[in-house]
């Protein structure tokens, strides 16, 4: 009976001795996509900012601050343990932030422009951009929702006892966080 008994324990015990890098890809592949994205949004903005170039020439301020967000976004080294280092993801994280504040006050310099607005180009760009941050937000999500299972096994029995026999380098994740500005409720007024 006792020999039963621990089969079927060691049995189980296997799914989850790979059930932690399973997860551990799962979160890199999700880690992946962002980037993905984050790239896919970088090499619009180039078009967007020569697009809005030619109808608000004096907009130039909002044009140099995207300009240099999208190169503080781009420019940043990753190193390759961003995922666990709390302070490289938060520069990572407030990179982005930044770029896309800055693209949010560049699509508002067209309200302006009426001209610049029914723009197939400047439209299609538009609309391309929004598809873009959409998907950024789905590739946050799968990642956070990865991040969620990684960091739940690695912090539960059996998990924690499996990392700590068989994968001692497995750290705790990072996630996305959303920043007090962020947090604050919009003023709308007329």
């Amino acid at each position: 009976m006792i020999v039963v008994a621990a089969a079927i324990g060691g049995a189980s015990g296997c799914g989850g001795i790979n059930q932690l890098p399973t997860l551990d890809e799962q979160v890199k592949a999700a880690w992946s996509e962002v980037l993905n994205q984050y790239q896919r949004r970088a090499d619009l903005i180039p078009n967007l900012v020569e697009t809005v170039k030619g109808y608000a020439k004096q907009e130039q301020q909002v044009l140099t601050e995207v300009t240099e967000a999208r190169a503080r976004a781009t420019q940043m080294q990753l190193p390759p343990d961003i995922l666990s280092n709390p302070d490289k993801f938060k520069e990572f994280e407030q990179n982005q932030a930044a770029l896309g504040g800055a693209l949010g006050r560049l699509l508002a310099v067209s309200e302006k422009y009426p001209d610049l607005k029914s723009n197939q180009n400047f439209l299609a760009l538009q609309s391309q951009l929004e598809g873009t941050e959409n998907r950024i937000s789905v590739a946050r999500r799968d990642y956070i929702l990865a991040v969620q299972q990684y960091n739940t096994y690695l912090r539960t029995y059996p998990g924690k006892w499996i990392a700590g026999w068989l994968y001692p380098d497995m750290k705790v994740r990072e996630t996305f966080t959303i920043s007090e500005q962020a947090q604050q409720v919009p003023q709308v007024k007329f």
